[in-house]
């Protein structure tokens, strides 16, 4: 069973930093794009930032600058590092992505449970 296990969430100050980690485990061949999205009270879920097998990475405009999307694909994971961090950052964060099932390249796309970041002084 394939699954996103999210990390490193928290309550962090204003103008502190934080980083997420996304674990991907169970049967799968690798990972392909990869994302972050967040989910403020009372808001739709938005995309945070994307990053592609070769590295190409997409961000909100409005985070540009402030949080950056890495992979380590020997570990199976993604990293969301966070800074300059604002009231209006607080959400759940959420790992999505697709996985490699077979040696087709078929993929499948999962989503993990949510890690709460509240930023508050």
């Amino acid at each position: 069973q394939v699954q996103l296990v999210e990390s490193g969430g928290g309550l962090v100050q204003p103008g502190g930093s934080l980083r997420l980690s996304c674990a991907a485990s169970g049967n799968f061949f690798r990972m392909n794009t990869m994302a972050w999205h967040r989910q403020a009270p009372g808001k739709q879920r938005e995309l945070v930032a994307t990053i592609a097998s070769a590295g190409t990475t997409y961000y909100a405009d409005s985070l540009k600058g402030r949080f950056t999307i890495s992979r380590d694909d020997a570990k199976n994971t993604v990293y969301l590092q966070m800074n300059s961090l604002k009231p209006e950052d607080t959400a759940v964060y959420f790992c999505n992505g697709d996985l490699v099932i077979d040696t087709d390249g078929d993929y499948e796309n999962y989503w993990g449970q949510g890690t709460q970041v509240t930023v508050s002084s």
